[in-house]
């Protein structure tokens, strides 16, 4: 009782008058007054700008609901995943964490995991570079984020992005206030010579493209350097699914061959571990570190240090290596089972574009046929995959309206010959 009336008077619904007693408040607290009419205006006031930005898709995650054949894109298995590892390292992190005087953590990431991905990466992909280079993020959507506000002058800064892209890149760009403009790309990735000349920032995935899977070639890996050296622009290197290689050499990271300190190299874990994780990074030249640190800072200051800690353990201990080199033994079992299911079931009616990496693949349909009808069909049988417009600014455009991606992080190999033989039958 005590505690109610404590409460009631905290809130200002009752008045204590000393020697009179604890009256009703003759009005209520003004704050409480207003909330409910002021939180209805709020939601149809016509000046209010939409969350969701004009063709939003904000995420993988936001594809339909999953279906008993899986071909979402852009999601692990995580069922492999060694959680008991996990929660070991996770606990040991606790333990001492709680030994600590409490305190705030570096926006820049806890040392020890700069330290251990810029071994990881040095190691993975030639990617050159120390602790200090690095910025962790809240996965590869923070960093797009975080590199929009430091290199987008809203109204003014053109973003070339590849015409097929990951949508939430466009979004990070657009609500920054920057002109977002498509590239072509064609079997060699990116058509550099059809970037415009006023671009300034350029956004590309040259080892897996997404979603077409295609790798960038080296002639265009070094045309993309030398616009950006001549035309004092930067490049966003997101190295999408770069971990999962199943065939020919590994290209080399744009990052690995810029001299000019004009790439900013994107990493992410979502893939490699698990997507709940929200841990990724940006090797960043020296000339942005401070601004782009100074940005996390100002986002949230910094990412949780447990998941951190305990990721930096994960990494050191070898535990990612091996769980890498497993996982790519299981995708790539997958993946050679939807290559034999598509040529035996679907020749002449869908041509795969090559791929050599990654967690997708991607084809084409021939005939005629538009991708979103099939799309359609499939979900009715009980198959969920993405048509390629998803990913296009024009869904209509030549070479998009009728592709397909096929995820293989999701799918039992087993099912998936009788998955690829009941999709063509709905041709």
């Amino acid at each position: 009782m005590l505690a109610a009336y404590d409460l009631l008077l905290s809130e200002g619904y009752l008045l204590a008058r000393p020697g009179a007693g604890t009256y009703v408040a003759d009005t209520l607290p003004a704050s409480r007054r207003g909330r409910a009419t002021k939180a209805s205006t709020a939601r149809r006031d016509p000046r209010l700008v939409p969350l969701t930005l004009p063709g939003a898709d904000l995420a993988p995650t936001l594809q339909p609901l999953p279906a008993r054949d899986d071909f979402r894109v852009g999601l692990p298995d995580v069922s492999a995943f060694p959680f008991d590892i996990w929660r070991r390292l996770s606990d040991r992190t606790l333990r001492r964490v709680a030994r600590q005087t409490a305190d705030y953590a570096d926006p820049q990431g806890q040392g020890a995991l700069r330290e251990a991905i810029a071994k990881h990466v040095s190691f993975t992909r030639a990617v050159g570079c120390t602790a200090g280079d690095i910025v962790v993020t809240a996965g590869a959507q923070q960093a797009f984020g975080l590199l929009a506000r430091i290199l987008v002058v809203p109204g003014r800064t053109v973003v070339a992005v590849e015409q097929l892209f990951y949508p939430s890149l466009r979004e990070a760009m657009l609500a920054a206030g920057a002109k977002v403009v498509t590239v072509p790309t064609d079997d060699e990735g990116m058509c550099v010579d059809r970037i415009p000349t006023e671009a300034r920032v350029v956004c590309v995935t040259p080892s897996h493209q997404f979603p077409t899977g295609v790798a960038m070639s080296p002639p265009r890996r070094a045309a993309l350097l030398a616009f950006a050296r001549a035309r004092n622009a930067v490049v966003i290197e997101d190295d999408y699914d770069g971990e999962f290689r199943f065939a020919g050499r590994p290209l080399d990271a744009l990052q690995t061959l810029d001299r000019a300190e004009s790439v900013f190299y994107i990493g992410t874990f979502s893939k490699s571990l698990f997507p709940a994780l929200r841990l990724g990074f940006v090797v960043a030249p020296p000339w942005a570190r401070a601004a782009l640190v100074r940005a996390r800072e100002l986002a949230d200051w910094h990412g949780p240090v447990l998941g951190q800690e305990a990721l930096a353990a994960f990494i050191a201990e070898g535990h990612l290596a091996r769980h890498i080199r497993k996982m790519r033994k299981l995708y790539g079992a997958r993946r050679t089972a939807l290559l034999e299911a598509l040529a035996r079931h679907g020749a002449g009616r869908l041509e795969v574009i090559r791929s050599d990496a990654g967690l997708h693949l991607s084809a084409r349909l021939h005939g005629g046929t538009r991708a979103d009808a099939v799309v359609e069909r499939a979900a009715a049988a009980g198959i969920t995959l993405p048509p390629l417009s998803r990913f296009a600014l024009d869904p209509h455009a030549p070479g998009v309206a009728n592709g397909l991606a096929f995820g293989y992080g999701l799918i039992a190999e087993q099912q998936i010959d009788g998955a690829i033989r009941r999709l063509v039958a709905l041709l």
